[in-house]
């Protein structure tokens, strides 16, 4: 059987309905989709959910897409965020806020100015949480978690066993909780790039993320005429102004430790999220460019650049996440360097086909130094379709191949 076949077969089995909710389950009023058919990941995922819908659109289940992120919008009421996904535990902590595009897709396809004003008065508290709960003295936003005392023993325990050669000496368990849950907020549980000191550092993804947040609320109220476009402008520009300022370190964009004044050692996929976003210029674009070679491999695009670690981080080298394949191929077409997006998008379709056709099974991650599944793992790697499938599919249907 072909992928495209066995996606297509097999998508509907992973809608779900819980309305009631359970001891485990927050109930939700309308159907939804989660990433895996059986086994882990049985809870909607925020951001998974933005990269599977584009699979999903593809195979004409927009109204999947919006059931979904209509489920969203009644958890950003009820919580005031959108929490990163509807198992209890999973409160306390958002994910990257790709809501707004969403949205805008959403918008794009229904044309609904009446839904369009209600997600906008609901995207304005999910802002007001990024712009109190995670907003640092630089001006740019940080990841978080709301540790509460009932909850530090248990995500404690839970880091010191799965980061077992993590040095954590010296920090109270609060502390370990409150730095390395940011992680768990950003998708990247767990990685190198600010570790230990999470939370002084401004993160170049979500910084371009809520830069494109803002665009895409002035563009709202512009289709709603509610005269605060000028002032999603005001704030874009102001975001884009400190990007440039604080987390340029002179050739490319790195997370700032806002504390310290230093920018990361490590160079990372994340720094790709400004070229999605159209935080850049072209001068900027271009010097991310030719960087690209620090994180390109044979079989696709490594989450981190080559370096020394104090333990294994599963988003780090060799592994290649679909997302961050996925930002970097739209973010290069973004400003003009299609060759160089239809490379490495031909690069990660090869992949997931040659390991489907060599197990059967779509994977969470790859291994693109090798060009197999032998990734670093902090747990075992589960089979899942969600981002994995939607971005298939989206390359697929971007390189014009059929499927």
């Amino acid at each position: 059987m072909k992928l495209s076949e066995y996606i297509k077969n097999h998508w509907d089995e992973t809608i779900r309905v819980e309305r009631e909710g359970n001891e485990n389950l927050i109930g939700l009023p309308y159907p939804y989709f989660v990433s895996a058919i059986k086994g882990m990941f049985q809870e909607m995922y925020y951001w998974g959910t933005f990269f599977s819908s584009k699979g999903l659109y593809l195979l004409g289940k927009e109204g999947m897409v919006k059931s979904s992120v209509d489920d969203m919008f009644y958890m950003v009421e009820k919580y005031g965020y959108m929490p990163n996904g509807t198992h209890r535990a999973l409160l306390g902590r958002s994910q990257p806020p790709l809501l707004s595009e969403m949205v805008k897709d959403l918008y794009g396809i229904y044309k609904d100015p009446v839904w369009l004003r209600t997600a906008y008065e609901i995207l304005k508290k999910e802002y007001k949480f990024w712009m109190e709960k995670r907003i640092t003295e630089s001006g740019l936003n940080r990841y978080g978690f709301d540790a509460t005392e009932e909850n530090i023993p248990g995500f404690a325990a839970m880091l010191k066993d799965r980061l077992k050669d993590l040095d954590f000496s010296g920090m109270t368990d609060r502390e370990i909780v409150e730095n390395m849950m940011c992680d768990a907020e950003s998708g990247w549980d767990f990685n190198p790039r600010c570790v230990l000191h999470q939370t002084e550092y401004n993160y170049v993804d979500l910084n371009g993320i809520l830069y494109g947040f803002c665009e895409n609320m002035a563009y709202f109220a512009s289709e709603l005429s509610n005269g605060e476009e000028a002032v999603w402008k005001e704030r874009a520009k102001k975001r884009k102004g400190l990007i440039r300022e604080l987390l340029f370190d002179g050739k490319v964009f790195r997370d700032y430790n806002f504390k310290t004044k230093k920018h990361s050692d490590v160079f990372s996929i994340a720094s790709y999220f400004l070229m999605w976003a159209g935080a850049l210029t072209d001068e900027e674009a271009s010097s991310m460019v030719e960087n690209l070679s620090l994180l390109e491999c044979e079989y696709g695009v490594a989450t981190c650049d080559e370096g020394k670690r104090d333990t294994t981080y599963q988003w780090d080298r060799p592994n290649g996440w679909p997302p961050m394949q996925y930002i970097l191929v739209h973010g290069l077409i973004r400003y003009g360097y299609k060759a160089e997006a239809l490379r490495i998008a031909k690069k990660y379709v090869n992949l997931v086909e040659d390991m489907f056709e060599k197990t059967g099974k779509i994977w969470e991650k790859y291994n693109v130094v090798e060009g197999s599944i032998k990734v670093k793992d902090e747990y075992k790697m589960p089979e899942i379709l969600g981002w994995t499938a939607g971005i298939y599919l989206d390359f697929k249907n971007l390189l014009g191949e059929e499927w």
